[in-house]
């Protein structure tokens, strides 16, 4: 083929790239600004009417055929520009509607769209679409998407997509550019009408005789063997979980393009082996896909992560790789104009991500390693690989921790995910044949065993998981480093592009020495970059709660916060490794999530009342683990070393307020090296009252301040403890605003001075009365400190 011919192969093969560039940011501006969709509309249909003019008018002579190509993409990238502001225009009647229902109670009758998961209170989240939505007992038929949260249930019903269910619910309006029009809060637990199709019933009774099949496995592997062939999370824990993540892994037990492209390889396969043409491979493997993800649940996320690997994996193994970028950005202009919303979702920019890494990257890498390993070893590593190098930027984007031992990880754990994934779904399609299904479960048992196992290992890594804050130049980081590392494993050092080798070679030679370094501060060496005679510590953990308290080397912690893997950062920062008393001082997510991940490493928990079986299998677990449980009531006092220690809050057989924020554990805690400190959990202003009342509290050197400086504060209870610091244990940019204006007024007018985890990171405070020193991971200005946090979502 001629220099000519290729190039204008290269450019054809690009047409649909600019279309796709171009749909992202208006798709973006449409559901962000819906006013402009009609603009948009407009906009489109000029753009595209001067595109074709240009086509009509083109000269004829050598550079016709270049006009008239690039007039089609023009007239195509109208198209898509005024869809998108067509599909916003339509969806805004309905949804501003819906929208007028904000801040009221609700009735509503809904279809469950995705998989449900635990919020950080403890409610099971998911995306649902409404049939009827309205006050009153006379709601009207509307469909709208919204995003419902509902309490856990006692008897533990999975409440699977297509689950159709009718609720009262309190509501709030989304953020603009958000999916959901409203968000829905459960008054009480819903009633399920359906459970979907039978279909639908048939593929979840298969997923739960799997589920328990392999809950008979020896642990760790069982944990995660569900999550590897069917996406089921629930049965890993919080510390394996936090593992996982640590060594960015947990990519492995979400339902993404990696497992439809397991599926469509092995349909493919199969036939390949039986000797079946090309047609027919296509058809196994698109029918197994699609038979994949009803077993998996259909879901919107796992049908479009489906549709990414079906592109990618087919044009490569139809040894067609030069269609598979025109393709995918025309999936993706098509996706962004039928759902706008996509545009907003960071699943979606990941699974675009990873299947274009699957096309353009995993290609080169896999020839790279071929130099030192089997082509089909290769070719398994690359697709993984690939994909991580390419998502670590874009999740850099939106959260502040970074998986540094993710790649090496990766390597590692790579060979053995197809195994499991394949020898899983071996398992569930063998469910009719108890025997042959044990036999495949137990085969498939070894991979997700040595998969556990690498990510136990690779989280207890020193500096593996580093944190930086979420953003542009972390992302614009992330991407310069994958991007080295891709190069130098694509060409192996060769000698071609000298000057490019080099400086990948240099770059990755600083990574390494700032990433050694940063582990020694981050690890070993941590405590020593603090004060080593603290007596208080205000955890960052997010948005939740997390303090220690020491006193003659005893440790007491009041609260866990939701993430086990940010607590377990917290302690290793300043040499805590055993927990000699826990306060749970209720059983939100955001104070006692990541309490299971101490088992083992706690003497007794002191707790609030028990609200539900999710509190007594928190409880059951830190039993389990050789803790001795002690129900908290007011008029409890002990020793922390030579601190001593007293419960203020609740009282015995509290009354007037139900389990949760009112029945926080409230504990006064002073002397021994431990300022005199008063922690309020989550009372509201009602329960602080009574507090107020009963205890009258005062004389206090620091105060932590309740439920995260919420406006539901009771003035007259601060003015009276006579504390000179006030610590809030926030997340920042958390979703409900905290601390609020109200109440950082209220803290100035008493002159309490304000550290906040949101701002300054992690907080230590050493010394006692007029002797109290402040130590704060982050600097923040005494301006900004009174600020009241803007809400993130």
């Amino acid at each position: 083929m001629s220099e000519g011919r290729r190039a204008g192969r290269l450019a054809r093969d690009l047409r649909m790239v600019p279309v796709c560039a171009a749909a992202w940011p208006v798709a973006l501006l449409a559901v962000c600004l819906p006013a402009t969709s009609g603009w948009l509309i407009l906009a489109g249909a000029v753009f595209g009417v001067v595109a074709a003019m240009c086509a009509v008018r083109a000269p004829r002579g050598v550079g016709r055929s270049f006009l008239m190509r690039w007039a089609g993409v023009g007239i195509v990238m109208a198209a898509v520009v005024s869809g998108i502001g067509g599909a916003v225009l339509l969806a805004d009647g309905a949804r501003s509607e819906a929208a007028s229902l904000g801040g009221g109670v609700v009735h509503a009758v809904l279809t469950v769209q995705s998989s449900a998961s635990v919020g950080a209170d403890g409610r099971l989240w998911m995306d649902a679409q409404t049939q009827v939505l309205g006050r009153g007992d006379a709601p009207d038929a509307r469909s709208v998407p919204v995003r419902v949260g509902v309490p856990q249930g006692e008897d533990g019903v999975d409440i699977a997509p297509g689950t159709v269910l009718e609720l009262s619910a309190e509501t709030a309006v989304a953020d603009a550019g958000e999916r959901a029009v409203l968000v829905l809060f459960a008054l009480g637990e819903p009633s399920i009408l359906t459970r979907g199709p039978l279909i639908a019933r048939i593929a979840a009774d298969v997923r739960s005789a799997f589920i328990t099949r392999s809950a008979t496995l020896p642990e760790p592997g069982a944990q995660l063997l569900p999550g590897l062939a069917v996406g089921d999370t629930r049965a890993v824990t919080p510390e394996l979980d936090a593992a996982m993540k640590a060594s960015g892994l947990s990519h492995l037990t979400a339902v993404s393009g990696s497992n439809c492209a397991l599926v469509i390889a092995a349909g493919f396969g199969l036939v390949a082996l039986l000797g079946g043409g090309r047609v027919l491979r296509v058809v196994v493997a698109a029918l197994g896909l699609a038979a994949f993800v009803v077993l998996v649940t259909a879901e919107p996320s796992v049908i479009r992560a489906a549709a990414m690997a079906a592109i990618a994996m087919l044009c490569l193994l139809l040894g067609r790789p030069r269609a598979g970028l025109p393709m995918l950005a025309a999936a993706v202009a098509v996706l962004l104009v039928t759902d706008p919303w996509l545009s907003m979702s960071a699943g979606f920019a990941l699974s675009a991500a990873a299947t274009g890494a699957l096309i353009l990257l995993a290609p080169p890498l896999a020839r790279g390693m071929r130099r030192w390993l089997p082509a089909p070893l290769a070719l398994a590593l690359a697709v993984p690989l690939s994909a991580q190098l390419v998502c670590g930027p874009i999740i850099a984007l939106f959260t502040d921790q970074q998986s540094i031992i993710g790649v090496a990880a990766n390597i590692v754990a790579a060979p053995a995910a197809p195994l499991a994934t394949v020898l899983g779904l071996l398992a569930c399609l063998a469910m009719p044949v108890p025997p042959l299904a044990d036999l495949f479960a137990a085969c498939a048992w070894l991979p997700s065993a040595w998969i556990a196992q690498t990510a136990l290992t690779s989280a207890e890594v020193p500096g593996g998981l580093v944190t930086a804050p979420a953003g542009v130049v972390s992302a614009l980081v992330i991407a310069l480093l994958s991007a080295a590392f891709a190069w130098l494993l694509a060409t192996g050092g060769t000698r071609r592009h000298r000057t490019v080798t080099w400086l990948s070679g240099v770059v990755l030679a600083l990574a390494c020495g700032l990433g050694t370094g940063t582990a020694l501060l981050d690890g070993p060496a941590a405590p020593l970059t603090r004060p080593s005679d603290w007596g208080m510590a205000a955890c960052d953990i997010g948005q939740g709660d997390a303090l220690l308290l020491r006193s003659a080397g005893h440790v007491m912690l009041v609260d866990t916060g939701p993430d086990p893997a940010l607590l377990q950062s917290c302690l290793d920062s300043v040499g805590i490794g055993r927990i000699d008393v826990l306060v749970l001082t209720h059983f939100d997510q955001d104070h006692a999530g990541a309490a299971p991940a101490l088992a083992g490493r706690v003497g007794t928990v002191m707790h609030s009342p028990a609200d539900g079986a999710r509190a007594q299998r928190t409880l059951d677990v830190l039993r389990d683990g050789g803790a001795r449980l002690v129900a908290a009531v007011a008029g409890q006092r002990g020793p922390l070393g030579t601190a001593q220690w007293r419960v203020l809050w609740p009282r015995r057989d509290e009354r007037v307020f139900p389990p949760g924020n009112d029945l926080s554990v409230v504990i006064d805690i002073g002397g021994g090296g431990v300022p005199r400190t008063l922690l309020l959990g989550d009372l509201s202003a009602a329960s602080q009252r009574m507090l107020l009342r009963l205890a009258h509290p005062s004389g206090y050197d620091v105060v932590k301040v309740a439920h995260h400086g919420s406006a539901d504060q009771e003035p007259a209870l601060y003015a009276g403890l006579g504390a000179r610091i006030a610590v809030i244990s926030a997340g920042l940019g958390n979703d409900y605003g905290h601390p609020r204006a109200p109440t950082l007024e209220v803290l100035a007018d008493n002159r309490l001075l304000i550290a906040r985890t949101d701002l300054q990171g992690q907080i230590l405070i050493s010394g006692e009365g007029d002797d109290l020193r402040i130590w704060s991971e982050h600097g923040a200005t005494p301006e900004q400190l009174r600020a009241p946090a803007e809400p993130g979502r």
